[in-house]
């Protein structure tokens, strides 16, 4: 049985928000009988752009990641709706407007935050993957054809075809603790949560300091060998997909003609260890 899912690329998004405006857009002041009331015009944030910064000053990156309902196969809100929340038979998880009347409580099930309480209507809402567009036969979502720049991709796929999708693009989900076996999946999640190790390689040659391209970087932990790289034409380098508060690291610098230098920090967030001076 083929299932809908949802592909967002971390790396690719920009903080365009045409996702949360094409939503706003399909449903601020649109009722859609049997898939959701209107969406109120302020406060909702079905699709829900999060971000995150990462080092200091003057290597820093920032980025950001949609967060929309997970669609969950194994979903807490389901469990806590008394039969108001059900999971479609193409994988979408459904709030029924008139059954979750009056049940706040409701925005409180879900890990994701992805539940939000309409006042007005005295009803809980969320994403719906746009459920009434696509039984008219549309091929996507509306955040998904809005998006610029492809960070959002709408998969209908099997388990076994979503699978290798899976492994081949090394995705992720969000809170794999929370075991909910969400529907939308994660490419470059490193990006927002993980850490990186960056710097700088320069020399005094002759009286002028210049940065050094092509030094040999290793990263280490303990006695073992992480990674290496080479720097690039600015000296930079960097290592990343770094857990937080994961200990001691080491890191050594090789270039023919110089001393080899060595720094060890500890790492806690991303890090900007500046300029290592080759002597």
């Amino acid at each position: 049985m083929k299932k809908w899912h949802l592909i967002i690329d971390v790396e690719k998004c920009v903080d365009c928000n045409n996702c949360f405006m094409s939503c706003k857009d399909e449903h601020v002041d649109n009722d859609w009988p049997g898939y959701t009331r209107p969406q109120p015009r302020h406060g909702h944030r079905w699709i829900n752009i999060m971000r995150a910064e990462r080092g200091q000053y003057p290597l820093v990156d920032v980025s950001y990641r949609p967060t929309p309902c997970m669609h969950c196969e194994d979903a807490p809100c389901i469990h806590a709706s008394k039969g108001s929340i059900t999971k479609r038979a193409d994988g979408i998880v459904m709030i029924d407007p008139v059954k979750a009347k009056g049940q706040q409580e409701l925005i409180n099930a879900c890990p994701y935050q992805a539940i939000w309480w309409n006042q007005e209507q005295d009803v809980p809402q969320k994403c719906t993957l746009c459920a009434h567009l696509l039984d008219q036969g549309w091929k996507q979502p509306r955040c998904v054809q809005a998006c610029p720049t492809s960070a959002l991709r709408a998969v209908c796929a099997d388990d076994t075809e979503m699978s290798r999708i899976y492994t081949a693009e090394k995705l992720e989900v969000l809170k794999p603790e929370a075991n909910t076996q969400p529907s939308v999946f994660y490419k470059n999640l490193y990006r927002f949560n993980k850490c990186f190790i960056g710097g700088s390689i320069a020399a005094n040659q002759k009286g002028i300091v210049d940065c050094i391209e092509g030094a040999k970087v290793t990263l280490l932990q303990g006695k073992d060998k992480l990674t290496e790289t080479l720097t690039d034409n600015f000296g930079d380098f960097k290592f990343d997909q770094l857990a937080e508060n994961s200990g001691k690291y080491v890191i050594q610098v090789q270039m023919p003609g110089f001393p080899a230098a060595e720094v060890t920090l500890e790492l806690t967030s991303s890090k900007n260890i500046g300029t290592i001076y080759l002597s």
